[in-house]
Parts: structure tokens; sequence; C-alpha cells
């Protein structure tokens, strides 16, 4: 019995002291943030090197970013505290590329996320309680 009246001891504490998550820690804007998985699958580039990313500037609440083929931007709202995003459509360049399914997928996702989460320099961004749309790191 003592030791379970230890182990609940410890138990106990270790919840009072462990670090709430602030909205800081939620804060993804003013970022850059690389794509690594669509739909639950890593991103397969024709070329390496043009790795769609985006990022958000809170002063205008503005996207903008990189397909891998074309500029994408557009408005967003965030909810940092529920962390809920909404991106409205936009504009983008059109020029063909190898890539250009990667990119129109990554477009979608953006279009479709309604809230996101962040682990340490991951970004995930999901639509409701389904499987994640996509998923970034810091760049």
């Amino acid at each position: 019995m003592k030791i379970l009246t230890t182990f609940l001891l410890i138990f106990f504490l270790a919840a009072c002291t462990s670090k709430p998550v602030s909205s800081k820690d939620n804060d993804i804007t003013g970022k850059t943030w690389k794509l690594t998985e669509i739909n639950g699958k890593p991103i397969q580039l024709k070329n390496p090197k043009s790795v769609p990313y985006f990022s958000l500037n809170m002063a205008d609440m503005r996207y903008s970013g990189h397909g891998g083929c074309n500029g994408v931007g557009g408005t967003f709202e965030i909810k940092q505290e529920a962390m809920r995003i909404k991106f409205n459509q936009g504009m983008s360049t059109m020029i063909a590329c190898d890539d250009l399914e990667t990119e129109q997928l990554f477009t979608k996702a953006l279009l479709a996320a309604d809230n996101y989460s962040v682990n340490s320099n991951t970004l995930t961004l999901n639509k409701a309680k389904m499987a994640p749309l996509a998923k970034f790191v810091l760049q």
C-alpha cells in the first residue's frame, strides 16, 4: 500500500508540473513550412529542388509560398488558441512542370484544411478529425 501511495503522489506531482501548451507553442506564423507528406505519403518529386512550401504573414493575413512549379498565395484566417485555420482561394501562376500533380495536391490540402497540429518542428494540416492532409517541417 505504501508503494501505491508513493506512486500516486509522484504521478500527481508530475502532472502538476507538466508544461501546459501555450498559444506561443502553437504559433505557426512568420515561419516557412516545407511539405514532407501529402495524404499520408512522403512526397516524391522529379525536381527535388522545388519542394512546396508556404508561410503565413500576420501583418496582412496572407499566405504565400511555392507549390513546386508555381507561386501560390492568398488570405487566411487563424485561431491559434483553438488551432483552427482556413486558407482562402488565392492566386497562382500557371507554369507547367514535371511536379504539377504534387502541386495540385498541395494546393488542395491547403484549401481543405480547417485545423492544424504542431509537434516540435512538424506542422500537420487536417480536415475535421480525418487523417492528416499534409505534413510540413520548418525550413
